[in-house]
């Protein structure tokens, strides 16, 4: 064989491997990091009229609507059904997330107080709007939540004060003060 196909041959070989080692470096990897968890969850801490942090004394419980938006029957001693609890028996913290829909303009909570002599329960609807939020194609759909109004009852809760109304991956930003009534 003469030097010059031998040098053609070999010049084929380095091109077509310089095509392959382009080709998956550029599509190897995205520059994109997914997160690991996606959960958007709304953070509460329960404060002292003095607007310290106060840890509960009484038990508290948290159920809503179910995911098919139906209201259950709120009969907190027949209240087993796990897609309604949200939160079980929180007791001696100050602070506590919860999830948030993605479905429904409205969420709403019932904050179940129990200590050894009564259950005292407040309704607490949040509006918010939903608000799409894309990464990449290759992380799963994602929504963020901006808060828009709280309503609620007063037979525990003094008062629910909105303090950030964006709600994203951030598990650090505190979006409510919960004020309860004296005595928890």
């Amino acid at each position: 064989m003469s030097d010059k196909i031998k040098l053609k041959k070999l010049l084929y070989v380095i091109v077509i491997l310089f095509t392959i080692h382009c080709s998956l470096f550029t599509t190897s990897c995205s520059s994109i990091d997914c997160p690991v968890s996606n959960t958007v969850s709304v953070q509460y801490e329960i404060r002292d009229k003095a607007g310290k942090a106060l840890a509960i004394t009484d038990s508290l419980s948290v159920i809503t609507t179910r995911v098919d938006g139906k209201a259950i029957e709120l009969d907190i001693t027949t209240r087993e059904n796990n897609q309604a609890t949200v939160l079980n028996k929180l007791i001696g913290k100050s602070a506590f997330s919860l999830p948030i829909s993605y479905s429904h303009p409205e969420d709403i909570l019932y904050f179940c107080f129990k200590n050894s002599e009564k259950t005292v329960i407040d309704t607490v609807c949040i509006k918010k709007d939903d608000i799409p939020h894309f990464e990449s194609v290759d992380c799963a759909a994602a929504f963020f939540h901006e808060l828009t109004d709280v309503k609620l009852t007063h037979h525990a809760i003094d008062s629910l004060v909105l303090i950030n109304t964006s709600v994203t991956y951030d598990t650090k930003t505190i979006h409510f003060y919960l004020y309860p009534k004296i005595g928890n």
